[in-house]
């Protein structure tokens, strides 16, 4: 997924995009645009009031009207005001609601992507997808589209009210508009192009925190934190001076905005003073046109803003749109329930690449009676692992059929399907939540009970008892607080309390020590009888018992049978077990 660094302020398929996001609050939307519209009309009746108050009552000497007059503009004030906390309130409402909205979907799409999406996309960047991006989105909704619309109207009407008032200072103001034009949009495209590396300095940052402190580890135990100190000030320098280009263009621009404005007041000033000695006009419309003259530049200068805030809005949503587009997700069209699994698992001549024509697994084929238990061992990177995600259907393989109780996999609905194969992975992951969240995970049909149940045939139910808090403990995250043999176990129990009707061990008992890994085979003789179970190991003495062993070498299955009938092979099961056997005397 590439960043998007250009954005177009007219890309219509973008605006009806975003548009989209508003259907379901159309009533809110359009009482918003209503709202602006009026505070635009209302914008210019202050100055015509206080212009009519000149010519009419004080160069009349009729003081007493004035106390109506003065109500009048209190009331105009009053009504500018409620309108705007209305439109700024109701544009805040809106855009919250709506990238609530927004980051629902996004994240919805996420987690039904496929592994491999996640492979290829740092994580740094969804996190500025679901974060940044959004943001920014908001400030479309809060201060872009209707705002600007609110402003040209704005323009339009304070212009037509300055030629009906007169004509003649109207053009000396329209003079001034050229270079107020010019110098906006010099202005709008250097923030374009800063907003744009902003943005990129943004995901940066985010992937390499992310990345580091993550692996932070790593980076302790080699002594690099000098050298990625470095790194991260090489992008916080990146980040800094972009943003530096942002802050030098708005310094730039709005002083010179003022000082076109400055130009213009001086201008009307200059023509006025003259066509009042000549009594051409009076001194209402002259203290009119001064005020009109803030009325018609501030909107320019704020559509130099809230172009800028919608090209943001625009780039920021063509990310989003990109992720949301994103086609790259395991399609799940089956309509058949796993309910009734046997767990009768087929391999048929299946092949895999993580990335063709680069194939993993090669022609593979097998069979696991329903209850019975497979073992697949082999050296590092011969496809082992990869079985099992094309078992649970985390990828979809690229030839060949992979079959449950004689039923394609694809054919399955996908979550019915998971739900009835357990996995439990080399690498545990547990959430910063509670011993009974990481176990239930958040399945409210799994009973406490259950779960005690379970701990209890893993044996862990002691040594979670004698955590502050017991099943209650705070995890902290990634389990950080546990050791490798109890975020093992725990995941086991997890694997358990789903009652699932395969067994999936990718390499469990290869990080417990001899204690947890007797109790993880005492559970598995009791728990997994009747199961299907597939079971990757390196520890070939955990295995001696399964029905069948899949000898696995670059994608391919090489020998096949039961422990005794391989070591008369002598082949690759044999070597790999003397080879063991030879390192643990």
């Amino acid at each position: 997924m590439k960043d998007s660094t250009q954005g177009k302020i007219v890309d219509l398929r973008i605006i009806r995009r975003i548009y989209g996001f508003l259907k379901p609050y159309q009533f809110s939307f359009w009482l918003l645009v209503f709202l602006i519209l009026c505070m635009a009309a209302v914008s210019p009746a202050l100055p015509l009031l206080i212009r009519f108050s000149l010519d009419h009552y004080v160069s009349a000497d009729q003081m007493s009207n004035l106390v109506s007059m003065f109500f009048y503009m209190l009331g105009v004030l009053f009504l500018h005001t409620g309108l705007q906390f209305a439109t700024s309130y109701l544009a805040g409402y809106l855009g919250q609601t709506v990238i609530r909205d927004i980051r629902v979907q996004l994240y919805a799409k996420i987690v039904n992507l496929k592994l491999s999406f996640f492979d290829h996309t740092p994580i740094g960047r969804l996190v500025t997808r679901t974060v940044s991006d959004i943001e920014t989105l908001n400030d479309v909704f809060s201060e872009g589209l209707a705002s600007i619309a609110g402003d040209l109207l704005q323009l339009v009407l304070i212009v037509c009210v300055m030629f009906y008032t007169d004509w003649r200072l109207t053009m000396v103001i329209l003079a001034t508009v050229p270079f107020m034009v010019f110098s906006t949009y010099v202005f709008k495209e250097y923030i374009k192009k800063s907003f744009n590396e902003v943005r990129l300095a943004v995901a940066n940052l985010n992937s390499f925190v992310q990345e580091h402190i993550s692996g932070m580890m790593v980076v302790q135990l080699f002594h690099a934190e000098e050298r990625e100190l470095k790194k991260f000030d090489r992008i916080n320098v990146a980040h800094r001076d972009a943003n530096i280009k942002g802050i030098l263009a708005y310094s730039l621009y709005f002083p010179v905005a003022d000082v076109i404005a400055a130009v213009g007041s001086g201008l009307i000033v200059w023509m006025a003073s003259t066509y009042i000695l000549k009594e051409e006009i009076t001194v209402g419309t002259l203290t009119a046109f001064i005020m009109f003259i803030n009325l018609f530049f501030r909107p320019i200068r704020m559509l130099a803003d809230r172009f800028n805030t919608l090209q943001m809005g625009i780039v920021s949503t063509e990310r989003i749109l990109t992720l949301l587009d994103s086609e790259d997700y395991i399609q799940n069209n089956g309509l058949i329930s796993a309910n009734q699994l046997k767990g009768h698992i087929q391999f048929k001549e299946v092949s895999f690449a993580y990335i063709e024509p680069e194939y993993v697994v090669k022609n593979v084929s097998f069979e696991v009676k329903p209850g019975s238990t497979v073992a697949i061992v082999g050296a590092t990177g011969a496809g082992k692992s990869s079985i099992i995600g094309l078992l649970s259907r985390m990828y979809d393989v690229q030839s060949g059929i992979i079959e449950i109780d004689g039923v394609a996999l694809p054919d399955y609905e996908i979550g019915s399907l998971r739900r009835h194969i357990s996995v439990v992975l080399q690498d545990v992951f547990l959430f910063s939540s509670s011993i009974a969240f990481n176990i239930h995970l958040g399945d409210e049909n799994i009973t406490q009970d259950e779960i005690v149940e379970a701990a209890k045939a893993v044996g862990v139910h002691d040594f979670i008892l004698s955590l502050p808090g017991g099943y209650d403990y705070e995890v902290m995250e990634r389990g950080a607080t546990l050791s490798v043999g109890q975020r093992q176990l725990i995941s086991f129990v997890r694997a358990l309390v789903h009652n699932p009707k395969i067994i999936v061990l990718d390499e469990a008992t290869s990080s417990v020590d001899t204690e947890s890994e007797l109790l993880i085979q005492s559970a598995i003789s009791t728990l997994m009888k009747g199961r299907t179970s597939v079971v990757i190991a390196h520890r070939l003495s955990t295995i001696r018992h399964a029905h069948q062993i899949l000898v696995m070498d670059k994608g391919e299955v090489k020998e096949r049978g039961t422990h005794e009938n391989l070591l008369k092979l002598n082949g690759l099961y044999a070597q790999l077990y003397h080879l063991q056997f030879s390192k643990s005397v």
